[in-house]
């Protein structure tokens, strides 16, 4: 991937690392906070700068979810930015500076696991209606929310509205379907993140940590575990980076996009279960605790695999597109 500039990631990395400083553990991103980030432009970093965002792509998009992800800071960026205003800016609704998510609702009105509803101030919502898709601009107290939570203890809440009550703006048809795709590349480079943070402190444990008169380090068998950690890492990254890279490339239209992303989220989801296993065995009873921060990681990668589509629902999907490539096609299709 093309490097973001260093002076941009250094920004970032200090506005972050100073916010977690003054937090033991991840908290909901609070108000003070998210104004400060809205007043270095970073709540709207992809917006069109016509619009009031900084017009950057999403290769700045992907460095701000990591170094965010990377300190233990959560905070909506990806709701807000990558999939509440994106969709505004689709169907030229204005964006002023409200927080925001998005969801899409079904048959009912109801949508149900949305990330951040309770927190923000409006709900963008999608819907299909006949055989046009509708995009509303909500505010939350027009909406019946119920508030819940992940395993990483970030607000996934139960969102339902009359349907009928609103008008809507017209919008493409493919725009559910980005908007999809959309959120699962972004939690895949979350998950990412949270590997890479996970490696480091299974690295820095084994290393300072001695039994039977040496470190840890020095077993075999923790050697192996340290291995696969870094390994699975390593190709989960490498999916990832190839996908944001397309998206730059290509823009959303492209139809490998979807094919890529597939890739990504099937490999970071199946790479979960192996670093979030061999970092428990290795930290042991201590990376339990509450104190240390490795469980901060851990929750937060098995937790964003199952949003915007389940490791299961991406594996058949590549199952179904390699079948449909055929023994002939499918070497051209993956390498393409």
């Amino acid at each position: 991937m093309i490097s973001v500039d260093s002076a941009l990631t250094d920004m970032m990395s200090a506005v972050f690392a100073d916010y977690r400083e003054g937090h033991d553990s991840p908290t909901v991103c609070d108000a003070a906070f998210w104004n400060r980030l809205n007043e270095l432009g970073l709540i709207r970093l992809t917006g069109d700068e016509a619009r009031g965002g900084s017009g950057a792509s999403w290769l700045e998009a992907a460095e701000l979810l990591r170094t965010a992800t990377y300190h233990g800071v959560r905070v909506p960026l990806a709701e807000h930015d990558l999939l509440a205003c994106w969709l505004l800016d689709q169907v030229g609704l204005e964006v002023d500076d409200a927080r925001r998510t998005a969801c899409v609702l079904d048959g009912t009105g109801t949508a149900t696991d949305v990330p951040w509803a309770s927190w923000s101030d409006r709900v963008v919502v999608a819907w299909r209606q006949g055989s046009s898709t509708r995009v509303a601009d909500v505010d939350g107290r027009d909406l019946h929310i119920v508030p819940g939570t992940n395993i990483a203890g970030e607000p996934r809440d139960r969102v339902s509205v009359d349907v009928a009550r609103l008008s809507g703006d017209v919008a493409p048809d493919t725009l559910i379907d980005t908007l999809f795709l959309r959120g699962a590349l972004a939690r895949s480079v979350q998950i990412c993140a949270s590997f890479d943070r996970i490696l480091e402190l299974a690295v820095e444990h084994t290393r300072d940590r001695v039994q039977f008169g040496r470190p840890l380090m020095r077993f075999q068998a923790i050697q192996h575990l340290v291995a696969d950690i870094a390994a699975e890492t390593a190709l989960a990254r490498a999916t990832t980076e190839s996908a944001v890279a397309e998206v730059v490339r290509s823009g959303w239209d492209d139809p490998r996009i979807a094919f890529r992303i597939a890739v990504a989220r099937s490999c970071t989801g199946h790479a979960a279960s192996v670093v979030v296993r061999n970092a428990h065995q290795v930290h042991g009873a201590i990376g339990t605790t509450r104190e240390h921060r490795l469980h901060e990681f851990t929750t937060g990668a098995l937790a964003w695999r199952s949003d915007f589509g389940s490791v299961y629902h991406w594996d058949n999907l590549l199952s179904g597109t390699a079948m449909a490539a055929g023994p002939h096609r499918l070497w051209a299709y993956m390498s393409s």
